[in-house]
Protein backbone atom coordinates (compact mmCIF):
# COMPACT_ATOMS: atom_id res chain seq x y z
CA UNK A 1 0.00 0.00 0.00
CA UNK A 2 1.55 3.37 -1.00
CA UNK A 3 2.53 5.72 1.79
CA UNK A 4 0.42 8.81 2.17
CA UNK A 5 2.23 12.04 1.52
CA UNK A 6 1.60 15.09 3.62
CA UNK A 7 -0.33 17.81 1.84
CA UNK A 8 1.57 21.05 1.38
CA UNK A 9 -0.48 23.92 2.79
CA UNK A 10 -1.12 26.79 0.36
CA UNK A 11 0.68 30.06 1.08
CA UNK A 12 -1.27 32.64 3.06
CA UNK A 13 -3.10 35.19 0.93
CA UNK A 14 -0.89 38.04 2.18
CA UNK A 15 2.42 36.25 1.41
CA UNK A 16 4.83 38.36 -0.69
CA UNK A 17 5.02 37.38 -4.35
CA UNK A 18 8.59 37.07 -5.66
CA UNK A 19 9.40 39.42 -8.56
CA UNK A 20 9.68 37.97 -12.09
CA UNK A 21 13.09 36.41 -12.64
CA UNK A 22 13.75 35.93 -8.93
CA UNK A 23 16.17 33.08 -8.42
CA UNK A 24 17.48 33.27 -11.99
CA UNK A 25 21.25 33.92 -12.26
CA UNK A 26 21.95 37.55 -13.16
CA UNK A 27 23.83 36.66 -16.34
CA UNK A 28 20.80 34.77 -17.66
CA UNK A 29 18.59 37.83 -17.16
CA UNK A 30 20.75 40.11 -19.33
CA UNK A 31 19.44 39.06 -22.75
CA UNK A 32 15.72 38.93 -21.86
CA UNK A 33 15.93 42.20 -19.93
CA UNK A 34 17.52 44.08 -22.83
CA UNK A 35 15.18 42.49 -25.38
CA UNK A 36 12.16 43.59 -23.36
CA UNK A 37 13.53 47.10 -22.79
CA UNK A 38 14.53 47.56 -26.44
CA UNK A 39 10.97 46.83 -27.59
CA UNK A 40 9.89 50.09 -25.94
CA UNK A 41 10.41 53.13 -28.20
CA UNK A 42 10.72 55.37 -25.16
CA UNK A 43 13.62 53.34 -23.83
CA UNK A 44 15.41 53.33 -27.18
CA UNK A 45 15.16 57.12 -27.42
CA UNK A 46 16.31 57.56 -23.83
CA UNK A 47 19.24 55.19 -24.33
CA UNK A 48 20.36 56.97 -27.49
CA UNK A 49 20.19 60.35 -25.75
CA UNK A 50 22.03 59.06 -22.67
CA UNK A 51 24.92 57.48 -24.58
CA UNK A 52 25.26 60.61 -26.73
CA UNK A 53 25.20 62.79 -23.60
CA UNK A 54 27.89 60.62 -22.00
CA UNK A 55 30.08 60.90 -25.10
CA UNK A 56 29.62 64.68 -25.28
CA UNK A 57 30.58 65.01 -21.62
CA UNK A 58 33.74 62.96 -22.13
CA UNK A 59 34.72 65.09 -25.13
CA UNK A 60 34.12 68.28 -23.15
CA UNK A 61 36.13 67.28 -20.08
CA UNK A 62 38.91 65.86 -22.26
CA UNK A 63 39.37 69.13 -24.13
CA UNK A 64 39.13 71.26 -21.01
CA UNK A 65 41.59 69.06 -19.10
CA UNK A 66 44.07 69.30 -21.95
CA UNK A 67 43.72 73.08 -22.03
CA UNK A 68 44.08 73.69 -18.27
CA UNK A 69 47.24 71.59 -18.26
CA UNK A 70 49.00 74.55 -19.92
CA UNK A 71 47.34 77.23 -17.78
CA UNK A 72 49.11 78.49 -14.63
CA UNK A 73 47.08 78.59 -11.45
CA UNK A 74 47.17 79.13 -7.72
CA UNK A 75 49.15 76.97 -5.30
CA UNK A 76 46.97 76.28 -2.27
CA UNK A 77 48.17 75.90 1.29
CA UNK A 78 46.75 72.57 2.40
CA UNK A 79 47.30 71.77 6.11
CA UNK A 80 46.29 68.13 5.59
CA UNK A 81 48.88 67.48 2.87
CA UNK A 82 51.51 69.18 5.02
CA UNK A 83 51.21 66.39 7.59
CA UNK A 84 52.93 63.64 5.55
CA UNK A 85 55.34 63.04 2.66
CA UNK A 86 53.92 61.83 -0.64
CA UNK A 87 53.74 58.06 -1.22
CA UNK A 88 53.35 56.39 -4.61
CA UNK A 89 50.17 54.28 -4.50
CA UNK A 90 49.50 54.25 -8.25
CA UNK A 91 49.04 50.49 -8.64
CA UNK A 92 46.47 49.87 -5.88
CA UNK A 93 44.67 53.10 -6.74
CA UNK A 94 44.01 52.11 -10.34
CA UNK A 95 43.15 48.56 -9.30
CA UNK A 96 40.35 50.01 -7.16
CA UNK A 97 39.21 52.54 -9.76
CA UNK A 98 39.02 50.25 -12.77
CA UNK A 99 37.98 47.24 -10.72
CA UNK A 100 35.14 49.28 -9.23
CA UNK A 101 33.96 50.55 -12.61
CA UNK A 102 34.02 47.00 -14.03
CA UNK A 103 32.13 45.63 -11.02
CA UNK A 104 29.49 48.34 -11.40
CA UNK A 105 29.10 47.69 -15.13
CA UNK A 106 28.63 43.96 -14.61
CA UNK A 107 26.10 44.55 -11.82
CA UNK A 108 24.17 46.99 -14.01
CA UNK A 109 24.04 44.82 -17.15
CA UNK A 110 20.88 42.91 -16.10
CA UNK A 111 19.17 46.29 -15.45
CA UNK A 112 18.99 48.23 -18.75
CA UNK A 113 17.21 51.26 -17.32
CA UNK A 114 19.70 51.62 -14.47
CA UNK A 115 22.66 51.24 -16.84
CA UNK A 116 21.30 53.97 -19.12
CA UNK A 117 20.84 56.24 -16.10
CA UNK A 118 24.40 55.44 -15.03
CA UNK A 119 25.83 56.55 -18.38
CA UNK A 120 23.74 59.71 -18.30
CA UNK A 121 24.81 60.45 -14.73
CA UNK A 122 28.46 60.07 -15.62
CA UNK A 123 27.88 62.48 -18.49
CA UNK A 124 26.82 64.99 -15.83
CA UNK A 125 29.98 64.27 -13.82
CA UNK A 126 32.04 65.00 -16.93
CA UNK A 127 30.24 68.27 -17.70
CA UNK A 128 30.46 69.37 -14.06
CA UNK A 129 34.18 68.63 -14.01
CA UNK A 130 34.70 70.55 -17.24
CA UNK A 131 32.95 73.57 -15.68
CA UNK A 132 34.84 73.43 -12.38
CA UNK A 133 38.19 72.96 -14.11
CA UNK A 134 37.54 76.09 -16.16
CA UNK A 135 36.52 78.08 -13.08
CA UNK A 136 39.30 76.98 -10.69
CA UNK A 137 42.81 77.56 -12.08
CA UNK A 138 45.10 75.62 -9.74
CA UNK A 139 48.70 74.49 -9.70
CA UNK A 140 49.43 70.97 -8.42
CA UNK A 141 50.17 70.43 -4.72
CA UNK A 142 53.79 70.70 -3.58
CA UNK A 143 55.53 67.30 -3.49
CA UNK A 144 53.07 65.68 -5.91
CA UNK A 145 54.03 62.27 -7.33
CA UNK A 146 52.73 61.99 -10.89
CA UNK A 147 49.76 59.66 -11.28
CA UNK A 148 50.58 57.87 -14.51
CA UNK A 149 47.36 56.34 -15.78
CA UNK A 150 48.07 54.53 -19.08
CA UNK A 151 44.44 54.83 -20.20
CA UNK A 152 44.13 58.53 -19.41
CA UNK A 153 47.53 59.34 -20.90
CA UNK A 154 46.62 57.53 -24.11
CA UNK A 155 43.12 58.98 -24.50
CA UNK A 156 43.10 62.33 -22.71
CA UNK A 157 46.49 63.86 -22.26
CA UNK A 158 48.60 62.04 -24.81
CA UNK A 159 51.94 61.08 -23.28
CA UNK A 160 51.73 63.71 -20.50
CA UNK A 161 50.61 62.79 -16.99
CA UNK A 162 47.94 65.26 -15.84
CA UNK A 163 48.81 67.67 -13.04
CA UNK A 164 46.25 70.49 -13.16
CA UNK A 165 42.90 68.69 -13.61
CA UNK A 166 42.34 69.10 -9.89
CA UNK A 167 38.92 70.34 -8.78
CA UNK A 168 37.12 68.09 -8.26
CA UNK A 169 38.71 64.64 -8.04
CA UNK A 170 37.61 62.59 -11.04
CA UNK A 171 38.74 59.23 -9.67
CA UNK A 172 36.98 59.71 -6.34
CA UNK A 173 33.77 61.11 -7.83
CA UNK A 174 33.62 58.27 -10.36
CA UNK A 175 33.59 55.62 -7.66
CA UNK A 176 31.09 57.53 -5.54
CA UNK A 177 28.83 57.85 -8.57
CA UNK A 178 28.93 54.16 -9.47
CA UNK A 179 28.19 53.35 -5.83
CA UNK A 180 25.10 55.55 -6.06
CA UNK A 181 23.72 54.15 -9.33
CA UNK A 182 24.57 50.45 -8.92
CA UNK A 183 21.88 48.16 -7.42
CA UNK A 184 22.56 45.83 -4.50
CA UNK A 185 23.50 46.79 -0.96
CA UNK A 186 26.67 44.70 -0.86
CA UNK A 187 27.94 46.03 -4.18
CA UNK A 188 27.10 49.59 -3.13
CA UNK A 189 29.01 49.13 0.12
CA UNK A 190 32.05 47.72 -1.69
CA UNK A 191 32.08 50.59 -4.20
CA UNK A 192 31.60 53.24 -1.52
CA UNK A 193 34.49 51.74 0.46
CA UNK A 194 36.65 51.80 -2.67
CA UNK A 195 35.72 55.47 -3.21
CA UNK A 196 36.83 56.38 0.31
CA UNK A 197 40.10 54.46 -0.13
CA UNK A 198 40.80 56.12 -3.50
CA UNK A 199 40.11 59.52 -1.98
CA UNK A 200 42.68 58.78 0.72
CA UNK A 201 45.16 57.48 -1.86
CA UNK A 202 45.06 60.53 -4.12
CA UNK A 203 45.76 62.64 -1.03
CA UNK A 204 48.58 60.32 0.04
CA UNK A 205 50.19 60.67 -3.39
CA UNK A 206 49.45 64.43 -3.30
CA UNK A 207 47.84 64.50 -6.73
CA UNK A 208 44.85 66.39 -5.30
CA UNK A 209 44.14 68.97 -2.63
CA UNK A 210 41.88 68.02 0.25
CA UNK A 211 39.10 70.24 -1.11
CA UNK A 212 39.19 68.33 -4.41
CA UNK A 213 38.46 65.07 -2.63
CA UNK A 214 35.99 66.52 -0.10
CA UNK A 215 33.82 67.90 -2.91
CA UNK A 216 33.81 64.69 -4.94
CA UNK A 217 30.82 63.19 -3.09
CA UNK A 218 28.57 66.29 -3.32
CA UNK A 219 29.23 66.54 -7.05
CA UNK A 220 28.60 62.80 -7.49
CA UNK A 221 25.30 63.14 -5.62
CA UNK A 222 24.34 66.08 -7.83
CA UNK A 223 25.20 64.15 -11.00
CA UNK A 224 23.25 61.09 -9.83
CA UNK A 225 20.20 63.25 -9.10
CA UNK A 226 20.42 65.00 -12.47
CA UNK A 227 20.87 61.67 -14.24
CA UNK A 228 17.70 60.29 -12.67
CA UNK A 229 15.65 63.46 -13.05
CA UNK A 230 16.26 64.30 -16.73
CA UNK A 231 14.57 62.83 -18.70
CA UNK A 232 12.18 61.34 -16.15
CA UNK A 233 10.46 58.54 -18.00
CA UNK A 234 10.08 55.89 -15.28
CA UNK A 235 11.87 54.50 -12.23
CA UNK A 236 15.59 54.74 -12.92
CA UNK A 237 16.95 51.83 -10.93
CA UNK A 238 15.81 48.60 -9.28
CA UNK A 239 15.44 48.46 -5.55
CA UNK A 240 18.69 47.78 -3.72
Amino acid sequence: MPEATAAVPPPPPDAPVPPPGAGTPAWRRIGPAWAAAWREPGFRAEAAFSFAFFYAGMVAVTRVAGWVEHRPGALLRDPVLALFPAVDVTAPLFFLVYGGVLLSFLALLPHPQALVVGFRSYGWVAFLRAATLLLTPLDPPAGMILLRDPIVEATVHGAVAPTRDLFFSGHTSTLFLVALVTPGRKVKAALATAAVLVGAMVLLQKVHYTIDVACALPFALTAAWLGRAFPRRRAAAPAA
